[in-house]
């Protein structure tokens, strides 16, 4: 199993949700986020002092998913945002161990299908 988390800008939402949707993603968490990447939330062409930095908005989707769908989802988030826009999105893979469905007990694989 696998957690894919992502960063987007808030007005690709919907667009994310569909395609995670449409991939089968049978779960997923959103959270308003604020943060900044490389640029430090400076636009190019921008005088910045150094140690300066902007907070922007962002939304952070997450879910677990099976390791054997992990690229098809990936593929599906980034096709899904295409501005080609500084800022745009990060996506990351990270490893789960286990998962519990505490209603049942269920475990691993179960636990999330």
């Amino acid at each position: 199993m696998k957690k894919i988390e992502c960063y987007i800008q808030p007005y690709n939402l919907d667009a994310v949700a569909e395609a995670l949707a449409v991939e089968g993603v049978v779960g997923m968490s959103v959270a308003e986020v604020k943060g900044f990447g490389v640029q430090k939330g400076f636009t190019r062409g921008e005088d910045v002092k150094p140690g300066e930095y902007r907070f922007h908005p962002k939304m952070k989707v997450e879910m677990v998913v099976l390791e054997k769908d992990v690229e098809r989802i990936i593929s599906a988030i980034s096709a899904s945002l295409k501005s080609n826009q500084i800022g745009e999105g990060k996506i990351f893979v990270l490893p789960i161990d286990d998962a519990v469905r505490t209603r049942t007990g269920e475990r691993g694989r179960d636990a999330i299908t």
